[in-house]
């Protein structure tokens, strides 16, 4: 029987349990592997006045080694050993007492074998950023869910009707652009009143909304992209969960949120919302009170702030993530909002998910413009201040120190300062970082303008931008439609960054996906990152490549990226004439080459003579000796 089949019985029997027990509503996880390193579960069980009940497993090999009642009559918390389990079961767990013995089947399974998370996320790689609902509509069917709130309205913040079918037809477009990894914007159940689409307030932990197409939806994306040797990135929130949580009716513990009381109060207000202060996480002047609120403090009213000093939410949270990884045979993870929750708890997320699956691929956001706060995070970091230090096991982060002062270079005026100069000293930063090339780069993203309306529509700065991540040091991600000159005129508002891509719908008139009725510029924009991004699969120089750059003069930056046998020349020229370089100033690198080929055009050059580079242009050349 395939991985497949075996995982969508699974998920029916869920379904089966709480109608074939009525006093029982959740058992999370809803089921496990006998085979994991970490031989610990504690399975959380939700249901009507069960606290005092006791136990009781019909596999003498599942032991149970405590029992937590909650705070709340309605739960147990029952951790369990399962390092005497040999193999795959079916088991059942008894409640006992009170006149009452309540059945729940439960599952231990064997980890699936060969996987494509083995070598996770690698500099080789490139991925492709989707907010699903804005994507693409493989079905009309689940655009609306009886008994789901927010129902479909393509309005600025209404759910639009993406899915994740229509990811899966679209993974020849994605492939065919050069890109062998997705990663999607949360996919778990959203069931929240208004502005649901964006998936970052989540409702259950253990199920994909089903007007994504739900957890099946989910598994086959998962196998598609598998056969087709592509990866998938799941994007996970630790800091908080969705109002509509159906936790949130009904509390396990006093201590389950933070600021518990102020909400059960109705009192949530400017107090007891984050300030948004991550430096007070490493500066040593500030009060112990603004640390805490900052790490306690809600994001926002609607999105409950999870208390991860709290041991069971702490172990909820770390088994979810495990959980999902396996399930879906995940090759990344992208943690939001990274340092909002409790660090320690960070560090045991982390590393428990590195112990269980050394290869996988981790990235945190950490959104600072500075690079002493981003790489705080990043594991066998030296400078870290606290116990953490020793076990971080984060291996990667969002690089917005790079994507903002790139966009700044090229729109500020050339100084010794300013344009160029400011990408070439915020190089210098890398010293702080144990890995820099781990780093996850890219032009823009979900939460910020299209790179194209940051460079005031400027088609020849979006290519030095698209070049200069595709080729720089790190591993790049480009948000969908970035490719075709994707633009949010206006205010910049989220609803409108994440617009719906041109094709996915039945009533477009446009078609990205064949190019049907796009415009010239936009369909040369889609066909210069193809170009780029599939010459990168195969170039080594940026894949393992080391990093040499020259001082920017005249407002020409040039850099390279160079292995023994390979090398790879970048010049990006702001000016609004064509430049001519002298190469006998990069002699140090040139030694020993003859000729190079530009990538895009496919013209060779002698370097032997001056080189001209157009005006307001990017040009990639591939070495030769």
């Amino acid at each position: 029987m395939s991985h497949k089949l075996l995982l969508l019985i699974s998920f029916f029997l869920i379904a089966l349990v709480g109608q074939a027990q009525n006093d029982i509503k959740h058992v999370e996880p809803p089921f496990w592997w006998h085979d994991m390193i970490n031989s610990e579960l504690e399975i959380l069980i939700h249901g009507d006045k069960i606290s005092r009940l006791t136990p009781k497993m019909s596999d003498q090999s599942v032991v149970v080694t405590d029992v937590t009642p909650g705070d709340s009559d309605n739960y147990l918390f029952v951790l369990v050993d399962l390092s005497n389990v040999q193999a795959a079961t079916n088991f059942t767990i008894t409640l006992v007492g009170d006149g009452r013995d309540i059945e729940i089947p439960y599952s231990l399974k064997s980890k699936r074998g060969g996987s494509k998370r083995s070598g996770g996320i690698k500099n080789a790689d490139a991925i492709y950023l989707i907010t699903p609902d804005r994507f693409r509509n493989g079905t009309k069917e689940n655009d609306n869910v009886e008994g789901m709130k927010d129902p479909a309205a393509r309005t600025e913040y209404g759910r639009h009707g993406g899915d994740l079918k229509g990811i899966s037809q679209s993974l020849d477009y994605i492939d065919e652009l050069g890109f062998n990894a997705i990663w999607l914007n949360p996919v778990l159940e959203n069931d929240m009143a208004q502005a649901s689409y964006h998936g970052y307030a989540t409702t259950d932990y253990y199920k994909v909304d089903e007007r994504f197409g739900g957890n099946e939806a989910y598994l086959q994306l998962s196998e598609d992209l598998e056969n087709r040797d592509m990866q998938l990135i799941m994007d996970m929130i630790a800091n908080h969960c969705g109002s509509s949580h159906w936790w949130m009716s009904d509390l396990p513990f006093k201590d389950w949120l933070n600021f518990q009381q102020a909400y059960q109060n109705g009192k949530i207000g400017k107090d007891e919302i984050t300030n948004h202060r991550r430096t007070t996480l490493l500066d040593p002047y500030v009060p112990q009170s603004e640390r805490d609120q900052m790490v306690q403090g809600w994001f926002v009213p609607t999105m409950p702030d999870l208390n991860q000093r709290n041991p069971h939410m702490s172990r909820y949270i770390i088994q979810n993530s495990i959980w999902w990884v396996e399930v879906m045979n995940l090759a990344g993870i992208r943690q939001d909002t990274y340092p909002y929750p409790e660090e320690d708890f960070l560090t045991d997320w982390s590393c428990a998910l590195i112990e269980e699956f050394p290869n996988l691929f981790i990235v945190g956001e950490e959104w600072s413009p500075n690079p002493l706060v981003v790489s705080y995070w990043q594991r066998r970091n030296k400078s870290k201040k606290t116990i953490s230090s020793a076990t971080s096991c984060l291996p990667s982060l969002m690089d917005f120190p790079m994507q903002m002062t790139l966009a700044k270079a090229l729109q500020n005026t050339e100084t010794y300062t300013t344009g160029f100069p400011q990408l070439y000293e915020l190089m210098l930063n890398d010293v702080m970082y144990p890995d820099p090339m781990s780093l996850v780069i890219f032009p823009d993203n979900h939460d910020m303008s299209r790179i194209y309306t940051q460079l005031d529509e400027n088609y020849g700065k979006w290519k030095m931008a698209m070049a200069y991540f595709a080729t720089m040091r790190g591993i790049p991600q480009v948000y969908y439609g970035t490719e075709v000159l994707m633009k949010n005129p206006g205010t910049g508002s989220h609803g409108i960054i994440r617009s719906e891509f041109p094709g996915g719908w039945d009533d477009h008139t446009s078609d990205a996906f064949t190019g049907v009725n796009m415009d010239s510029l936009s369909l040369e924009a889609q066909n210069y990152t193809r170009k780029l991004y599939q010459w990168r699969k195969s170039a080594s120089s940026i894949h393992e490549g080391n990093l040499m750059h020259y001082e920017p003069k005249n407002s020409v930056y040039v850099y390279f990226r160079y292995t023994d046998t390979e090398q790879t020349m970048i010049v990006l020229n702001k000016n609004s004439e064509a430049q001519i370089l002298d190469l006998a100033r990069f002699n140090e690198r040139l030694f020993g080459y003859s000729t190079m080929r530009d990538i895009i055009s496919n013209k060779e050059y002698s370097l032997t003579s001056p080189l001209t580079v157009s005006a307001n242009e990017v040009a990639v050349y591939e070495m030769k000796k």
